[in-house]
């Protein structure tokens, strides 16, 4: 089975597809009919891979942390994803989509951002590009996340709050989504997980599918094995998990591992932990599982970090789950924060929350001595300094 690519409507098996307004089908066949063809052109190619080594700063390290893997007797890599430029990961999607908005004739980019590093890094690729930006962030987002507003700003991004709801990452794609709608001919919208309409999903996956593409390169040189044993990375909508995943999801020996935020705990009523709470339901525009109601309202969810407090899942991931290529767990506040400090007293890394609830793996799982057990690092700890103060 080729998990990596959906079909030609963007279905994972029976998740993903295009359930849109009418008003956006010219953006999103739009983007459907070209992207393929200008992300894979020469052209395009040659400008984005060396904006990646020259800009961003790749090929990311993939470290050995020796101490951590005394510690858990096993042999564990660091995917070092917070020494991109802006801090994390998610640089590697947004620079890909500004640069096709820019091919297919936009001058209006808008994004949506929980933690703020999308937010970040889709101004940091507008500033870079000459392309006006407007970020949609939840009202209770902007208060915890406060370094990253104010890089967005610095950067010459306009903010507008998402006041509905529980005001974090889900109704800033809703507030997204609407400004879409209004503004389809001069607008690109770029989703910053692997969410949304096809070919989303698709697209930003292959964005961010240079960091499971490194790893095979560089555990090669260190191991003399290209694929680990255990692949392991965070899920909120995705996108870092289905970069780390991508080229090892074909890989049969190669064990695939989610954590997802589960909050004050699964039974507790404030999680995010969708795979263990959701059913079969459509939001923001694709078919996925959501935490939903039974007559279909989103339940809000909850997690410390603001990059997983999000409903849904990609629907690469809910494929993965379907069909038990991945093995998910859930990973609670308190679990996570333990995680972060953990890592950061025995490698002197601190760790975004988000990738805390990867790391917080290692106490769920037994692993032996020779398994070559890569985490994908996503984002570097600055943007959540004040909530790791509040629990020194």
């Amino acid at each position: 089975m080729n998990y990596k690519n959906p079909d030609e409507y963007g279905y994972y098996g029976e998740f993903g597809g295009a359930f849109i307004p009418e008003m956006l089908y010219p953006n999103v066949e739009e983007l459907q009919k070209n992207y393929l063809e200008i992300i894979e052109s020469e052209g395009f190619q040659q400008e984005y891979q060396d904006l990646l080594k020259n800009y961003v700063g790749r090929a990311t390290p993939l470290y050995y942390a020796k101490n951590l893997s005394e510690k858990y007797k096993t042999k564990i890599y660091l995917k070092r994803e917070d020494l991109n430029h802006t801090g994390a990961h998610k640089i590697n999607n947004a620079l890909g989509q500004v640069l096709l908005a820019k091919r297919l004739g936009k001058t209006r980019i808008i994004a949506e951002t929980g933690a703020g590093q999308h937010g970040v890094a889709t101004a940091t690729a507008c500033a870079l590009l000459g392309l006006e930006c407007i970020v949609y962030m939840g009202e209770i987002d902007i208060q915890r996340q406060a370094p990253n507003v104010a890089r967005m700003k610095m950067l010459g991004a306009r903010i507008i709050p998402a006041t509905s709801g529980s005001k974090t990452l889900k109704d800033a794609v809703n507030e997204a989504l609407r400004d879409w709608i209004n503004n389809p001919v001069t607008t690109h919208y770029v989703i910053g997980s692997v969410v949304g309409p096809h070919p989303f999903p698709d697209l930003v996956a292959r964005f961010q599918s240079v960091i499971s593409k490194e790893i095979k390169e560089q555990l090669l040189i260190q191991t003399g094995n290209e694929n680990p044993d255990y692949i392991i990375a965070c899920v909120g909508g995705g996108s870092n998990a289905a970069g780390a995943f991508y080229h090892f999801v074909n890989e049969k020996e190669v064990k695939i591992i989610a954590a997802e935020a589960g909050g004050f705990g699964i039974e507790s009523g404030k999680s995010a932990a969708t795979t263990f709470l959701g059913t079969l339901g459509v939001l923001h525009g694709s078919k996925s599982l959501v935490m939903q109601t039974e007559d279909g309202q989103v339940i809000e969810p909850h997690s410390i970090s603001a990059g997983l407090d999000y409903p849904g899942i990609g629907p690469f991931h809910a494929h993965l789950f379907k069909e038990k290529r991945a093995e998910f767990f859930s990973i609670n506040d308190e679990e996570a924060l333990q995680s972060a400090f953990e890592l950061t007293k025995l490698e002197g890394i601190i760790p975004a929350l988000e990738s805390a609830h990867a790391l917080a793996v290692l106490d769920k799982k037994e692993f032996n001595e020779n398994d070559n057990v890569v985490i994908c690092l996503s984002g570097r700890g600055d943007k959540d300094m004040e909530t790791y103060l509040k629990h020194l």
